[in-house]
């Protein structure tokens, strides 16, 4: 019997918290075509039974993270996040609300389930983590040095799986030693 994708994402969600360094911190960036997780071309076939799913493993493996969701090209990849981490970081707030054809069905379902959902232009290259479903281009929101995860679990239905964790920078000469 075939894996759901709620399960895949949940193998995959798991094995990148597992790769984690939670002293880094916990802001997380994550974007998703949940069109490329069906098989088709980014926003043609954006759904919201799909973005369910996935929005359900994400929560249930990093519920104790800041999670900030990337929106579409059609909102220039702005990210929706809780006002509360907005104001946290000094984010600046915009002026927009993903809907499924302008955001993304994974962005929408984030900002209905926030308390106080807010839409940052960037958020500073300050997130940690970034997982990117689909090839959507996560990685301008990390903060450097960002190490790629080499994953073992890295489709999700027919959408392949990058992310990347940042660490440390490392600095000095061949006399450092070096704490990690």
């Amino acid at each position: 019997m075939e894996e759901s994708i709620y399960e895949q994402a949940l193998k995959t969600m798991k094995e990148i918290r597992e790769g984690l360094d939670p002293k880094m911190g916990k802001l997380l960036v994550i974007g998703c075509s949940t069109s490329t997780v069906l098989g088709d071309k980014y926003g043609t076939n954006s759904s919201e039974d799909i973005a369910d799913e996935l929005y359900k493993a994400v929560t249930e493996v990093f519920g104790d993270y800041e999670i900030a969701v990337q929106c579409c090209e059609h909102l220039n990849r702005a990210l929706v996040l809780d006002r509360s981490v907005a104001e946290k970081y000094g984010f600046t707030i915009v002026n927009a609300v993903p809907k499924k054809k302008a955001g993304g069905a994974f962005a929408t379902k984030h900002y209905a389930s926030l308390a106080e959902p807010v839409v940052v232009e960037d958020v500073a290259s300050k997130a940690v983590v970034g997982i990117d479903i689909g090839g959507v281009m996560v990685g301008m929101h990390l903060k450097p040095v960002v190490v790629p995860m080499k994953l073992e679990n890295n489709y999700i239905g027919k959408a392949y799986i990058l992310a990347g964790r940042s660490r440390l920078k490392y600095i000095g000469g061949e006399r450092t030693s070096y704490a990690l």
